[in-house]
């Protein structure tokens, strides 16, 4: 076979494409990742300074990688993990391409190889590659309303993404758009500053950190939570679900609620429907949210109470937990349906509303009206070209550190077969 030519090509060095690198390597498959900044990108330039995994050490790891610390029940901060990626691809000679930028992959007609087009260190080069996959997630655009360009220029508004620390916001109060886990424990981080919050909420489940003795992943882990297969849902609501409120700020982490945020003063509100130059406007259905919430943590401690009954285990009895504490009425969130900026002293909105996905630079037909990839559990409709890191692309742990192992193998075996079939075809 034509040596000027790489068997694969992975676009993107987080955990899903170096992931990938090593079972690709293991397979003795020629290839190269491009990265668009440094090994880990993301973890580097969009989290805030006190994030921290919601996975403990033991679990965020990656194939055939040993946790040899001193914390295996703690939770890395983003620089951290970044930092562990770092030395993961040192460890195992993944071949990585820092700062290079894939800018098209299209496959001309006639042609058995993909063209990819990056640029490298601001060098526009070409690539040719028999395989590609794609490791660059589908939450790597910032998703914001967009009624924003209605607010007022006095407001600072920041994306999740670009919040560092509390001290960067200008004096006075914050709006938080959002209350899944990013949205949550920045409130927190505001909090611990000093600052007044008022928090617009969604439906966002909840799981307590911990529960008879365990952290709540090993129980979600034990009792096959995240095996679900993809193929197996029934309720297509489910693959849009945000992950449950937790987080692993502190030392073992800890539980997150919407009452646990009252109690600290935060301003519990419905979701955001829009807004103007000088007012935000919102539903009034935060007490549903934090229904929702309650109902979600009591479903999962049920299920692992009988995982437990039915095995037999001797565990302790239920921690107390007074962020878990479910609190049916609610009667402390706020019936407001606007607020004035000016009047409330609010001076800043983060946009804790999630990321969209990009795949613009993938010029090929595989993608539905939506934007999402096409794909049979990671394989897509053009032959060659895989999807990894993507939540539910094979089952519920897809979307998970902890879970890419098994997919990443998946589609490194894949990759190999493929280039079987190829080599079978020359001869």
């Amino acid at each position: 076979m034509n040596r000027n030519i790489l068997e694969a090509i992975v676009v993107g060095a987080g955990h899903a494409g170096l992931s990938a690198s090593y079972y690709l390597k293991r397979l003795e498959i020629d290839h190269v990742i491009f990265e668009r900044g440094k090994i880990g990108e993301s973890w580097r330039s969009q989290r805030w300074d006190s994030f921290a995994l919601n996975t403990s050490n033991r679990l965020s790891l990656l194939p055939e990688d040993t946790y040899t610390g001193d914390q295996p029940e703690c939770f890395a901060s983003a620089k951290e993990f970044a930092y562990s990626l770092e030395a993961y691809a040192s460890k195992f000679k993944l071949p990585v391409k820092e700062h290079v930028t894939v800018i098209n992959i299209s496959k001309p007609a006639g042609r058995e190889n993909f063209v990819v087009t990056v640029a490298e260190n601001n060098i526009i080069k070409t690539y040719q590659s028999r395989q590609v996959i794609i490791c660059s997630g589908n939450q790597n655009t910032k998703k914001i309303p967009a009624f924003t360009n209605r607010i007022s220029t006095d407001i600072e508004q920041l994306h999740a993404s670009e919040y560092r620390n509390a001290s960067a916001l200008p004096d006075g109060a914050v709006l938080v758009v959002g209350s899944a886990q990013s949205g949550c424990q920045i409130t927190e981080d505001l909090l611990d500053a000093g600052k007044k919050v008022y928090l617009s909420t969604c439906a966002v489940a909840r799981i307590p950190r911990r529960y008879r003795g365990k952290d709540i992943m090993d129980w979600l882990i034990k009792i096959g939570f995240f095996d679900m297969k993809t193929a197996d849902v029934t309720d297509p609501k489910v693959f849009y679900m945000p992950a449950p409120q937790v987080s692993g700020t502190g030392k073992y982490g800890h539980t997150v609620s919407l009452q646990q945020l009252a109690c600290r003063g935060t301003v519990i509100l419905g979701r955001l429907k829009s807004a103007d130059l000088e007012n935000a406007f919102f539903m009034l259905n935060a007490r549903e949210h934090v229904q929702f919430a309650d109902e979600f943590s009591k479903k999962v401690k049920d299920m692992v109470d009988e995982f437990i009954s039915k095995n037999q285990l001797v565990l302790p009895a239920p921690e107390e937990d007074l962020a878990d504490i479910p609190n049916p009425e609610a009667a402390w969130v706020s019936n407001t349906s606007s607020i004035n900026f000016k009047e409330n002293n609010i001076s800043s909105i983060i946009w804790t509303t999630g990321f969209g996905k990009d795949f613009s630079y993938v010029d090929l037909p595989v993608f539905d009206k939506e934007g999402n990839p096409q794909h049979d559990e990671g394989v897509s409709v053009v032959e060659g070209l895989y999807f990894l890191g993507l939540s539910w692309l094979r089952m519920r742990k897809s979307g998970v550190i902890y879970g890419i192992k098994e997919d990443a193998q998946y589609i490194g075996n894949k990759v190999y077969q493929y280039s079987k079939k190829l080599q079978n075809v020359k001869v």
